[in-house]
């Protein structure tokens, strides 16, 4: 297992590992963290459009004092988000898939999908589980791209491959893990140049 770390440009994160301790999930991602699973845990009967609508952060429809009395700034607010979710789909390649169930995509697009998710719900550390697992060459090359310019907007990245080849191009900071314990990490090259990662796993 290769967990790497691309570290941003700029920014400071909002967040700490003591503030992190006993927080309920929607919580955490209001702190500015958001993952991705392996099973990707998109909502299927739902469309592509609604899966990112529900992830943006601010909602104020949601709360009955937003629908009886300020209905104007929600309504706007909605609108927002959903061009903020076109941009996204159109980022990724799959806006015409907008009115699609997200059951119905194939494996890669739910992968660019739960990234595209992250991204709405404007996570600063996004933490990704194999996003290019049991992908084609082609998809691989799109969702590594989309994960290199991430630092550029200020975001950072953990992710957790067990590509090699996806894990050198991307990131700046790997560390390898074996059984469970930490045998190697330094930067992409002497990662691989290590003895210890050469018998675990390239031998």
């Amino acid at each position: 297992m290769i967990t790497g770390f691309i570290p941003p440009d700029s920014g400071t994160a909002k967040y700490s590992g003591d503030r992190l301790i006993g927080k309920h999930p929607h919580e955490i991602a209001r702190l500015g963290i958001a993952r991705t699973f392996q099973d990707m845990r998109l909502i299927s009967q739902m469309t592509v459009m609604e899966n990112l609508l529900l992830c943006f952060q601010t909602q104020p429809g949601e709360k009955l004092t937003g629908v009886f009395f300020n209905k104007k700034h929600w309504q706007d607010l909605e609108k927002k988000n959903r061009a903020k979710a076109i941009e996204l789909l159109e980022y990724s390649g799959i806006a015409e898939k907008a009115g699609t169930l997200a059951g119905e995509l194939s494996y890669g697009q739910q992968k660019l999908l739960s990234i595209m998710c992250c991204l709405a719900a404007d996570a600063q550390l996004l933490l990704l589980d194999e996003p290019v697992a049991g992908l084609n060459p082609a998809m691989i090359e799109k969702i590594l791209a989309i994960i290199e310019k991430l630092p550029e907007q200020g975001k950072s990245v953990i992710l957790i491959e067990h590509n090699m080849e996806a894990i050198m191009q991307t990131c700046d900071r790997v560390i390898f893990m074996d059984a469970g314990e930490k045998i190697s990490e330094g930067t992409p090259q002497q990662v691989r140049n290590d003895s210890r990662v050469i018998k675990a796993y390239l031998d």
